[in-house]
């Protein structure tokens, strides 16, 4: 789908952080459009090759591309930030697809509750469901990748409906399992590594999202589409012993 002049620059802001990343904002909210417009607005930079560009990683509304300022070739006396600026705009005035690459559908094994899941029960119970209706309503939403952050392999899948806009934790636990699937906001993440975290337990899988000794480290990228399936504590030690 090539997209129009209007909506290609409609609200897009291009913003400084730090000294050396430029952040191209789509929006501010967490919205299903705004992002397939980030993700392939990525794709489009990364086929740009811009010069002096070291890494390009979008997020749920906007772009980061982060350089090194030494690398950017300037004209006359304008900064490294000025010229990146004057680089992607081009790219943005130009026409670009939406178009975010391959993406596939994972169906991750998940099992659900006790201590794979101990907010299972209370967030089930706040939102007036029994604990197999919740379950049930979990594994029935196909999930969009957002974005991958907060730590290496760490997804944020969404939007879940209205009984999964639940707070996060007023205290966040110390240490969260690795594999451990949580919910709030509507999102389910998956958490990558052992790590504290406040969001709410409802269950762990035994794949690992992030592994270093894999072609491609992270399980999951950007614009995937995620179903979770539920299974049990017996089919979980088993897929936890054999890897798979």
């Amino acid at each position: 789908m090539r997209v129009s002049e209007p909506s290609r620059t409609a609200g897009v802001r291009l913003l400084a952080s730090g000294d050396q990343c430029l952040i191209v904002e789509f929006g501010r909210t967490i919205d299903l459009g705004i992002n397939r417009r980030a993700c392939a607005f990525a794709r489009r930079l990364t086929t740009a090759a811009l010069s002096g560009v070291t890494d390009i990683v979008p997020s749920f509304s906007s772009v980061g591309l982060h350089y090194r300022a030494a690398a950017v070739p300037l004209q006359g006396e304008e900064s490294p930030l000025a010229a990146l600026r004057r680089a992607v705009e081009a790219v943005l005035a130009a026409p670009w697809d939406m178009d975010e690459g391959a993406t596939r559908l994972l169906e991750i094994p998940v099992c659900y509750g006790d201590d794979f899941g101990p907010d299972l029960d209370e967030v089930a119970q706040i939102r007036g469901l029994g604990r197999d209706e919740l379950i049930r309503l979990h594994t029935a939403t196909t999930g969009r990748v957002f974005m991958i952050g907060f730590a290496p392999g760490h997804p944020y899948i969404g939007l879940w409906d209205e009984r999964f806009a639940i707070s996060r934790r007023s205290t966040p636990r110390t240490l969260v399992p690795a594999g451990t699937v949580a919910i709030a906001n509507r999102l389910s993440v998956v958490y990558s590594f052992d790590v504290p975290g406040g969001w709410n337990l409802i269950g762990r899988t035994p794949w690992a999202m992030f592994d270093a000794k894999r072609t491609a480290p992270c399980l999951l990228r950007p614009g995937d589409s995620v179903r979770f399936v539920a299974i049990t504590p017996a089919e979980f030690a088993a897929m936890q012993r054999t890897g798979s």
